[in-house]
């Protein structure tokens, strides 16, 4: 007999006037926010500017949100395309779907054309960023929670996730509770986050092997975690397993490659994190000119650089 379980909420959005404000949503800024934040303290140690992840991050979000989207509605394409399915659906962000390989993709792609920008190395940055990642995903599973979805299966532990009628898979209507896997994954993030900054800050990872570990770390838990979902779009398999399933082991296997070649190519850590100083020369221009500029004045008011300094004193 269940004696606790957790229940699910009443509604997942809320109105202020006409403005819809949505849990999912929330929970997906809110990640947002907390990976800029960790991302920014991490790249300053790293020798980093304070202030670029911020900047980074106006390349970085949109394009993760439209790689997280695409991943979704190809890898989920029944729930938008074919008969009785309505296309414009699968602009719907707001009802949930946000690959997250998709978004890491694109993501990436998108931090790459900042770097490009402002001469600052990819790898480094990408290590400062990854642990933040995690806490991100932890705080968007909290979306599934508002929008009923991706639980798993039936059961009845005390932690059992309460699922309203409408909600329900066929066939499980008259269950009602489920495995929170949800809060699975939110708890595997967070360890994995913990884990990753005791190893960066014991060992001084660098040359993406962060990246490596954080990847290594997510798809050890996701791809249990995985098989313990029962919604029927994902439970399109390849020989016998899931498909995010597999996704999960060709990444582990290919991070845990680079890790290996980064390891013995490149030990230690990057001495520093950029290709080029910001704005050298112009930051050398414009003291040049402001030089020039007091001189002029000193002249004109028939004083030097000296006696100016000496009565600033």
């Amino acid at each position: 007999m269940t004696l606790m379980t957790i229940p699910s909420p009443s509604q997942g959005v809320w109105h202020l006037g006409p403005v819809p404000i949505r849990g999912y949503a929330l929970c997906i800024i809110l990640g947002i926010v907390a990976a800029i934040w960790i991302g920014e303290r991490r790249w300053v140690a790293r020798g980093g500017i304070a202030g670029e992840v911020s900047d980074l991050a106006i390349w970085a979000v949109p394009f993760g949100l439209v790689g997280g989207r695409l991943y979704h509605v190809i890898t989920d394409w029944e729930l938008y395309f074919g008969e009785g399915k309505n296309p414009v659906t699968a602009l719907y962000v707001w009802r949930g779907g946000l690959g997250i390989w998709g978004a890491i993709a694109l993501g990436a792609v998108g931090i790459w054309i900042g770097c490009r920008t402002r001469g600052i190395k990819v790898l480094p940055l990408l290590d400062a960023l990854a642990p933040g990642v995690l806490v991100a995903q932890a705080m968007g599973r909290w979306g599934n929670w508002f929008n009923q979805e991706l639980y798993g299966g039936p059961t009845n532990l005390p932690w059992g996730l309460e699922i309203d009628v409408a909600h329900r898979e066929a066939g499980l209507l008259d269950v009602a509770t489920y495995h929170p896997t949800f809060l699975y994954e939110c708890l595997w993030n967070l360890a994995a986050f913990a884990v990753l900054i005791w190893l960066d800050r014991r060992y001084r990872i660098g040359h993406g092997r962060v990246v490596a570990l954080y990847v290594m770390l997510y798809t050890a838990g996701r791809g249990w975690i995985e098989n313990m979902r029962i919604d029927e779009v994902q439970m399109n398999d390849v020989l016998g397993l899931r498909l995010n399933v597999w996704t999960s082991i060709v990444l582990f296997v290919a991070a845990a490659i680079f890790f290996a070649w980064s390891l013995r190519k490149h030990p230690g850590r990057e001495e520093t994190v950029r290709t080029q100083e910001p704005d050298t020369e112009d930051v050398s221009e414009d003291r040049g000119e402001d030089r020039m500029d007091r001189e002029s004045r000193q002249e004109s008011d028939g004083t030097s650089e000296d006696e100016t300094s000496g009565s600033t004193a």
